[in-house]
């Protein structure tokens, strides 16, 4: 058969494949990984640099020593929660790209706390700061959450524009009404008084905020595989329309995933400025909120799975601290996260779906 003769007759279709085989679920992201690593390579071959040198710099900096492992829990504990945040709205099919900004403002409210009540004890300034760093998240999470729900405002783009509004309120509290009188004119608050610091594990940086990252993922799970509210959100996250027919509302159901999205996101800020910086300062994220997307996908939203994953990434961003102390390329880490999170979907697509030769007379 010539080829036109075969063009005329057979088209392809792009087809959703009903199962999916769980060896291929769990070789992606094995595979992301490598080819990753193989893109990160070549780019560091282009740039003049030994490939092999600066992955094994970065490798010994975060997982060759007790210190490095310690830091890679430090910076997994606000993956953790980010990335428990954003998978639990991408299970409903909500595209919570704004987990950086309910970050930022869960910071910012926790801070609002310790800096009103400074010589207040312990007990009543700690759960204050937990309470309004989540309550701070989830105003943030639920805005976007009204728009979509009532006017049907895509999330994606209002999640994403409103973490560049929450960055720059605490960039102009830091550098206007909340900088430090006697901080060298540095962008940064006064610091926190000790009963506003949460309290850390041995001579570590490890702090109390890994045991409520660790509690968040067991009820992000028990939420999700054993309580009504779960098979809710996996309904309406498999089709809308089914969820409709079943009786579910779809509304209540956005606004509460996006407020508790949005509340994970804002205890992971509050745990930042209560341990690791004492205080509200610029940048205070090293960019968790987006990377959390990319380890919710790696985890393929599981929240065992974005566990191991946020212990990876955090040794991402401590082999690229060492890279940049070494003078090497730390720009390396965000190559790599970049293209993991590309092959990913590449993946997920190629997983999901596949391409099949049908006649043309059958489309009918």
């Amino acid at each position: 058969m010539s080829n036109s003769r075969f063009v005329n007759r057979f088209r392809l279709r792009v087809e959703k494949q009903i199962h999916t085989s769980p060896w291929i679920s769990l070789l992606i992201p094995f595979t992301s990984i490598v080819l990753a690593l193989l893109v990160g390579a070549v780019f560091l071959s282009l740039t003049g640099n030994n490939p092999w040198k600066v992955y094994g710099v970065m490798f010994k900096g975060a997982f060759g020593s007790v210190f490095g492992l310690s830091e890679c829990v430090v910076n997994a504990i606000p993956l953790l929660m980010t990335g428990l945040a954003v998978a639990l709205a991408f299970r409903m099919l909500l595209w919570n790209i704004g987990a950086e900004g309910q970050f930022y403002m869960g910071a910012f409210a926790a801070s609002w706390v310790a800096l009103s009540f400074p010589h207040a004890p312990m007990y009543l300034v700690m759960p204050g700061m937990l309470l309004a760093g989540f309550a701070g998240g989830a105003v943030w999470g639920l805005l976007p959450a009204v728009l979509r729900a009532f006017l049907g405002v895509n999330e994606t783009l209002t999640t994403l524009m409103l973490n560049y509004v929450a960055i720059l309120w605490v960039d102009s509290l830091v550098y206007g009404p909340w900088r430090d009188p006697q901080g060298y004119n540095f962008p940064l608050t006064a610091q926190f008084s000790s009963a506003a610091t949460l309290p850390t594990l041995g001579n570590t940086r490890i702090h109390a905020g890994v045991f409520l990252a660790l509690a968040a993922a067991v009820v992000i799970y028990i939420i999700l595989k054993h309580t009504v509210w779960g098979y809710e959100i996996r309904v309406i996250g498999e089709s809308q329309k089914a969820a409709k027919y079943a009786g579910i509302n779809v509304v209540k159901n956005i606004l509460l995933v996006m407020l508790l999205s949005g509340g994970l996101s804002g205890l992971a800020g509050y745990c930042e400025v209560a341990e690791i910086t004492h205080r509200l300062q610029e940048s205070i994220s090293a960019g968790y909120g987006y990377t959390a997307i990319i380890v919710a996908w790696l985890g393929k939203l599981n929240p065992w799975a974005i566990m191991v994953v946020s212990f990876l990434f955090g040794g991402f961003l401590v082999g690229g601290y060492t890279m940049q102390s070494a003078g090497l390329p730390a720009a390396t880490v965000s190559i790599l996260q970049g293209a993991i999170l590309f092959f990913v979907l590449a993946g997920e697509v190629l997983t999901r779906y596949r391409i099949c030769v049908v006649e043309r007379r059958n489309d009918r």
